[in-house]
């Protein structure tokens, strides 16, 4: 009987090369997210159409992470961190936490869900939302506005939060 060997798992982007230009505290070989995550050219839904009133997902996800505690934690740029507390409007598409039309609580995401299993993006290409009066469920893109926070050390590893949020035409 011929033995057998466990196949290790590998990213199809290969190990990243140590950096001279990471921040201090921070790694290139730990994972840097993945952006706004891609809207593939197949998906029903369209993509974002640029906005002025918006938050830009280019600004959120321009996070970098560290090591600390064991734990790989997100190191937020300047331009994030002065979001925090700030009432602000941001645009993506609608992650249901819950049954029915009505939303109060739910993701926003970057780009729209393509597999009721898999996440679009990694945790900086989503928002934690909770709405003061529901949010009519759309596959479209919706806008939302609310006081928004910048999360240091979530449980559920979120690094984005909107409370006191309402959906906006």
């Amino acid at each position: 009987m011929a033995p057998v060997f466990a196949q290790g798992l590998s990213s199809p982007l290969g190990t990243p090369a140590p950096s001279k230009s990471a921040p201090a505290g921070t790694s290139s070989a730990v994972p840097h997210g993945q952006g706004a995550g891609v809207h593939s050219p197949l998906s029903p839904f369209a993509p974002l159409k640029p906005r002025t009133d918006v938050v830009a997902w280019s600004v959120l996800t321009d996070v970098k992470t560290r090591i600390q505690n064991r734990r790989i934690v997100p190191v937020y740029p300047a331009a994030v961190t002065a979001l925090d507390q700030k009432t602000i409007r941001l645009q993506g598409f609608m992650m249901p936490l819950g049954p029915g039309e009505q939303q109060r609580h739910f993701l926003l995401a970057s780009v729209p869900l393509t597999c009721a299993f898999c996440t679009p993006g990694g945790p900086e290409s989503m928002v934690e939302v909770r709405t003061v009066k529901p949010v009519k469920y759309s596959q479209a893109a919706v806008v939302v506005e609310g006081k928004f926070h910048v999360l240091q050390n979530d449980p559920a590893g979120l690094y984005y939060r909107f409370t006191e949020a309402a959906g906006v035409k």
